[in-house]
């Protein structure tokens, strides 16, 4: 992150994508006093105007670069599918906008160099959305490794289960599958977390191996196991599976990091087994994409879905205070824990090395060059 930020007065904000996740950050965008200006952009014409009405914004369109053009746009978010990054975000790096991309930055490795190479050229300060890091325990435990309460961190490993309505909507919204993994698409944010935990360290290789017994007929792994060794010898075991059945109880997703020192040890237990409903009532599914009917679920871990929890109608927790914090960022210079671009484009290119090495069955060195995926 710079050491100094340029700031504006106002935020004239263009939205692109209205689904699930531009809804809720249109919403609080209209909470935001500093956001003077808001505009909307989806393909899906129905979608986009239902969301322009609900949060009364000052325009719509199904064409992104009329929306980035105009002269009230400052700031852009970019909320599409998690393959159709590349053309917004250039165009809003084109008019120097402040930038909030959500993760992953790409799905192809060029255009994730693409991007970072133009955001890096225009000096532009864009974030990526790594929602996790606003989580309160997340923090703490980064403040508590910053102050070398555990002492030199040698050992980390990394457990994330996802029941399977999250792949297979994600999947079924396109034809472009191939890098539709549960690493890219999803342990990106435990890869994430536990990156920014471990700061300072510099993944030196990787090895992994991948099973997809379930989830092959829709052209993707159930489960991705890897081992990371770092430059200073930390061994890092990074696992994730997103193939468990629909009516497991975790709305998205269940998090394990356990951290290991010279002098103590962070265990973090994130899956949120605390708070357990049942009922014989039909529960709702968590991230539901708009389009996708989840199978029938009577048990629910009840703080399991990532951007927060609902009371009243309204959203409350950390996709709140991590579209807040961007707003505050980028009108008052504000110091946040928002990943920002070079760290989303290694987030990819790691996700993508354990892809690489679980097809091809042998260890890979890392940093690893782009092209290599393309061979």
């Amino acid at each position: 992150m710079p050491e100094t930020l340029d700031t504006v007065d106002e935020i004239g904000l263009a939205i692109i994508g209205c689904g699930t996740i531009g809804r809720i950050r249109a919403k609080f965008a209209r909470e935001y006093p500093g956001v003077k200006w808001l505009g909307l952009c989806d393909i899906n014409e129905e979608l986009g105007r239902k969301l322009a009405a609900d949060v009364g914004a000052d325009f719509f369109t199904t064409d992104a670069e009329e929306l980035i053009k105009r002269s009230e746009v400052n700031a852009t978010m970019i909320i599409t599918e998690e393959n159709k990054h590349t053309e917004p975000t250039l165009m809003a790096v084109e008019q120097g906008h402040k930038l909030f991309i959500e993760k992953p930055l790409a799905t192809e490795a060029r255009e994730s160099k693409q991007i970072l190479d133009a955001i890096t050229g225009e000096g532009l300060d864009a974030c990526i959305g790594y929602t996790q890091r606003f989580r309160r325990r997340f923090l703490t435990v980064k403040e508590r490794l910053a102050t070398g309460q555990i002492g030199h961190v040698h050992s980390v490993v990394t457990r994330a289960f996802m029941n399977r309505m999250v792949p297979i909507a994600t999947i079924a919204k396109t034809n472009e599958r191939h890098n539709l993994t549960p690493m890219v698409v999803s342990g990106t944010h435990s890869l994430d977390m536990s990156m920014w935990l471990m700061s300072g360290k510099t993944p030196k290789s990787i090895y992994a191996k991948s099973v997809d017994p379930v989830l092959q007929e829709w052209g993707t792994k159930d489960s991705t196991f890897g081992l990371f060794t770092m430059d200073d010898d930390t061994i890092f075991s990074m696992n994730i599976s997103w193939g468990l059945p629909q009516i497991w109880p975790g709305s998205v997703y269940g998090l394990e990091i356990g951290i290991v020192g010279t002098k103590g040890v962070i265990d973090i237990e994130d899956t949120h087994r605390d708070l357990v409903l049942a009922s014989e009532e039909s529960l709702p599914g968590g991230y539901v994409p708009d389009g996708f009917t989840p199978a029938e679920r009577h048990v629910d871990f009840m703080t399991s879905y990532p951007p927060g929890d609902l009371w009243e109608g309204q959203l409350w927790g950390p996709m709140r205070e991590e579209t807040m914090a961007w707003f505050g960022r980028i009108m008052m210079g504000m110091t946040t824990p928002h990943a920002v671009a070079l760290e989303g484009h290694n987030n990819l290119m790691h996700t993508m090395a354990m892809d690489l090495s679980a097809k091809i069955g042998v260890e890979g060195s890392l940093p690893i060059d782009p092209e290599e995926f393309y061979k």
